[in-house]
């Protein structure tokens, strides 16, 4: 069996090192027609950063796990194709802001087209929306050469940051196919992959339809739980109660449960607000504008907790931040991830740029040239500064700003920080990651998301 993945991005480039590391009678070949981020897959510096990443590639690259940009080559020998290309959200025409775009699916679909000569099982990788597979098919259909192909949808549910283990150990695998004798082989064809190191048990088969729609479902009740206990943050911070304190008592309830009921700045990444925004247009094609409209608060709520906390700094600081340095610990979206894509850090910096602050940026994995991308700024600004540590960051600033909860940062030495500092000296811990009473006894005065708000 040869396999070939479409798309080297932070899902193909893993998973498929995943499937190389523990199928080495496969042949996997990764394939994309960015000549530099095949190159750096080929390197000692990959293009992503993922703990344990590393290690990974270098055990079955070379091997059975192959980087090139010969997408044409790959296409034609393999048997099983994995689509993992870039689904954004529409910027522009019908659909704008809410919409994926699938300009790039589609032209992966017309490649196949022309190059297969037997037929392939091509498996739905990308985040898209539901039937999205009849499009595929329609394409592959079109072809006068008359070859049967399955489509099949095989959503990835991992988190970035601890994306190898939620590779080497899935909650579940869902395979969804046509429910037809030729859709199921398709099918079991697939599952005999991953059979290899997940168990039976725990890989799941639906139709298409119920995959394809699974996926955003997932992202977008997941996105919906961090905007409730955010909104309820706000709520805490006006009667004193304590969010951390309320997510306890209510996730100890075994309907509930605690996972993602952390209050932050909130939530960033690839796949929250893009599903979810899918998910709202998709919802309004259908002729459910009331359902529309209850996905579409999740990310109100997500933007308005991002300005609200902003504004928060801006409040507290005598309502002016113009010329003052502000220090930005963490650009990533979130720790063990240099992926910046929709990070809380980007809104944050943008506002606090718009009242004309000096922002201090430190992220240790993060590149200087990301957050000049991400700010729509050259690396001279005079407004930004890229620092190289914490303590450079922090060095004259009259606020230091929590955005990424790298664990680093717990262990600053904050009394040479706070006398470094102009005071009074703030710390706004967007991701309750800090000892605040330390914090408060070193002489700092700290606001947190959802906490009561005391005299300091």
């Amino acid at each position: 069996m040869r396999i070939c993945c479409i798309g080297a991005g932070y899902v193909g480039g893993p998973t498929m090192a995943m499937i190389a590391a523990k199928c080495p009678h496969i042949r996997v070949d990764v394939v994309d027609l960015n000549a530099d981020r095949i190159a750096a897959w080929n390197s000692d510096e990959l293009p992503i950063y993922e703990p344990g990443l590393d290690e990974l590639v270098r055990q079955a690259r070379g091997r059975n796990l192959f980087f090139s940009t010969a997408v044409k080559e790959c296409i034609h020998d393999s048997d099983i194709i994995f689509v993992s290309v870039n689904t954004p959200t529409k910027t522009f025409g019908v659909g704008a802001h809410k919409a994926a775009d699938l300009r790039f699916v589609e032209s992966v679909a017309r490649t196949i087209a022309e190059v297969a000569e037997s037929p392939k099982i091509i498996v739905e990788k990308s985040t898209i929306p539901v039937k999205t597979a009849e499009a595929i098919q329609t394409i592959l259909g079109a072809d006068a050469k008359g070859l049967k192909h399955q489509v099949l949808s095989n959503p990835e549910f991992l988190a970035e940051g601890t994306a190898v283990v939620d590779l080497s150990k899935p909650d579940r695998i869902l395979i969804g196919g046509e429910q037809t004798p030729e859709g199921l082989a398709a099918v079991e064809a697939l599952v005999s992959v991953y059979a290899n190191w997940v168990p039976r048990e725990r890989i799941l088969t639906t139709n298409l339809w119920s995959s394809e729609l699974s996926k955003l479902v997932a992202n977008a009740f997941l996105a919906q739980r961090i905007s409730s206990i955010n909104s309820i943050s706000a709520l805490c911070e006006k009667t004193g109660a304590d969010v951390d304190e309320v997510a306890r008592a209510i996730g100890s309830d075994s309907r509930i449960g605690p996972k993602f009921l952390k209050a932050s700045v909130g939530f960033g990444g690839s796949c929250f607000q893009k599903d979810v925004l899918n998910l709202v247009y998709l919802c309004g094609h259908f002729g459910l504008p009331e359902v529309a409209a209850y996905w579409d608060q999740v990310i109100k709520m997500n933007d308005w907790q991002k300005h609200r906390f902003a504004e928060r700094v801006l409040r507290t600081l005598f309502n002016t931040v113009t010329g003052k340095r502000i220090a930005v610990l963490g650009f990533a979206f979130k720790k063990d991830t240099n992926d910046t894509r929709e990070s809380a850090a980007i809104y944050v910096c943008r506002d606090l740029l718009e009242e004309r602050a000096n922002v201090s940026i430190y992220d240790p994995k993060v590149t200087t040239a990301q957050i000049c991308k991400d700010l729509a700024i050259q690396d001279d600004d005079p407004n930004v500064e890229f620092a190289t540590s914490a303590a450079q960051a922090a060095r004259g600033a009259h606020a230091l700003l929590v955005l990424t909860e790298w664990d680093e940062f717990r262990h600053l030495d904050f009394e040479a920080i706070y006398q470094s500092m102009v005071k009074p000296a703030w710390i706004f811990d967007g991701r309750s990651l800090l000892d605040h009473a330390k914090l408060r006894q070193t002489g700092f005065k700290v606001y947190s998301i959802g906490k009561p708000l005391p005299n300091n």
